[in-house]
């Protein structure tokens, strides 16, 4: 790729993707917000006989649609050889982060009403909370390296930080399973495209190990 003395040319149809993304991922919290304010000053905000578990529900369904989005990329780069769908594959991961985390504060603000102090009982008594709790630890770590100084200053750690994000999506998906205890035919759903998108690369990274044995075997 041409460079110029102030860095990397970005054409503009790859903006104009980035931006309408950026629309795209932002505009659930945008609903949901114009909702919470109806709900405040007329009590008609579309959000239910239990507005608070309807917050709740709708901000971690969308922590797990970008997660899955994100874990999405790489299989999609691999079978339409389109290199530039990584340049989304930070955005979506942060987008993911950042709903998980209005996710969380929801819970904290809204369900215990302040007394933060309890999250740790609740993740002591409550699998569900406690497994979503980690998933949210782990995040944490993979936002914050999400930059380019991080990705230069780590290195191949920084690739093998990042593997954690195959953690987090069993543990979220897990935490919705256990959350809604009796209908599981949509985290069922989620399930299922967790166990493509893991087992893709599960496939590949063992055909890739005896192709390079292969590779190994016929120099040697």
């Amino acid at each position: 790729m041409a460079r110029t003395s102030r860095g990397p040319r970005t054409s503009p149809g790859l903006i104009a993707a980035k931006t309408l993304v950026h629309l795209l991922a932002l505009t659930p919290a945008a609903i949901l917000g114009w909702q919470i304010r109806a709900e405040a000053l007329t009590g008609s905000g579309g959000l239910g006989a239990d507005p608070v578990a309807e917050i709740e529900h709708r901000l971690g369904l969308w922590a797990l649609r970008l997660l899955m989005l994100t874990l999405a990329i790489t299989p999609l780069r691999q079978l339409t050889h389109q290199a530039v769908l990584i340049r989304f594959r930070r955005m979506l991961g942060l987008y993911a982060f950042f709903y998980a985390t209005l996710h969380l504060t929801a819970y904290l603000v809204l369900d215990l009403r302040g007394y933060w102090t309890q999250i740790f009982e609740e993740i002591a008594k409550r699998p569900y909370i406690t497994v979503g709790f980690t998933a949210w630890l782990l995040l944490v770590p993979l936002a914050v390296t999400s930059t380019t100084a991080a990705i230069r200053r780590l290195g191949r750690n920084w690739a093998r930080l990042h593997r954690l994000v195959y953690a987090v999506g069993v543990l979220a998906v897990l935490h919705f399973w256990w959350l809604v205890k009796s209908d599981v035919r949509e985290p069922a759903l989620y399930a299922a495209i967790l166990a493509v998108l893991l087992g893709w690369r599960l496939v590949k990274a063992l055909r890739d190990r005896r192709a390079n044995a292969r590779r190994t075997a016929a120099a040697g």
